[in-house]
């Protein structure tokens, strides 16, 4: 059974294939001439709220052909009265495929190798593949002169600007060696990728696949994406505080824009927060595509769920 839990579940030689499939459904949108997940339901599970992440899976389940349900963590006993394993069988009996959007990592992979349907990550606190894949479309559709998409991303370098240790960095950290990228991270001391995101990128065999640094102008130095995220995550509210002060030496203004690359792009995954991690200035600049992103998680994951249903069925 084949699942989206992090960005190296699809291999390189998948890569053009899925993008050039996701590049056929924004184009096609609204046409519905590809009902892949026609007759099925799918499940979404979503212990965290959201606006992007849970409309795009919404729309695109439907778009697909498909019908959804979604389950937030008080209408189940995910974790509760009832084990994650035996959750995933009983609904591996009724659904197609699960979409979760959780906080521990481990959650995700338990359903995924407990149950018999695929398993997309729509976010945990480790990892946020669907946002990485979007994104990395996004820059695509800016480069690519000609139908390889894929390799348009290829040498190109992102600078992550902020909480270097955040489930997107995490996310882009895997999507840059996977794409043939380089990645430059800058945050404070201590703002370090957790020690289970290092075990894993050596798992996956890229032992020397990133940049860390405390200087926000190096890390952007010669960057073609200067990307940033907000600095206090769901469920670090209480952090607040302390983590604006020690991040806002990192906010990406119009001078560190300037430090990158002249026809650099600006990236946020978004909701941001003006005045923190970054300008209103920045935001509402040209170089900023941030909606363009938002946008692209719809088209990527119906391509993702498109082809895990196919090889489902397989």
């Amino acid at each position: 059974m084949k699942h989206f839990l992090k960005e190296t579940d699809f291999v390189a030689h998948e890569l053009p294939e899925l993008f050039a499939l996701a590049q056929s459904l924004k184009q096609d949108r609204g046409r519905k001439s590809n009902p892949a997940l026609a007759g099925q339901t799918w499940a979404m599970i979503f212990s965290k709220s959201s606006t992007r992440t849970r409309v795009s899976f919404e729309v695109g389940i439907h778009e697909l052909g498909g019908n959804q349900i979604f389950l937030n963590k008080n209408d189940i006993q995910l974790g509760r009265g009832e084990t994650i394993a035996d959750t995933a069988r009983v609904l591996s009996r009724f659904v197609h495929g699960l979409v979760v959007r959780t906080f521990d990592h481990n959650e995700v992979q338990q359903l995924a190798d407990v149950g018999t349907v695929p398993v997309i990550n729509a976010l945990t606190d480790l990892l946020h593949p669907c946002q990485s894949f979007a994104d990395a479309f996004t820059m695509a559709e800016r480069w690519a002169g000609g139908p390889d998409l894929v390799g348009s991303l290829r040498g190109r370098k992102i600078a992550f600007v902020g909480d270097r240790g955040c489930n997107v960095a995490n996310s882009w950290i895997l999507a840059a060696n996977l794409f043939g990228m380089k990645i430059s991270l800058a945050g404070p001391d201590g703002f370090d990728a957790a020690p289970e995101f290092d075990q894993l990128l050596e798992s996956e065999g890229y032992t020397k696949g990133y940049e860390f640094t405390t200087d926000p102008f190096e890390a952007v130095h010669d960057a073609d994406v200067v990307y940033t995220d907000v600095w206090i995550s769901m469920g670090k509210e209480e952090e607040s505080a302390e983590r604006i002060k020690l991040m806002s030496p990192f906010s990406v203004t119009s001078k560190l824009m300037a430090a990158a690359k002249p026809d650099a792009l600006f990236m946020h995954c978004l909701p941001a927060h003006a005045g923190q991690e970054v300008t209103q200035e920045v935001l509402d600049s040209p170089r900023s595509i941030i909606f363009d992103q938002a946008e692209n998680r719809l088209h990527m994951q119906k391509a993702i769920m498109a082809t895990l249903a196919l090889a489902a069925r397989a």
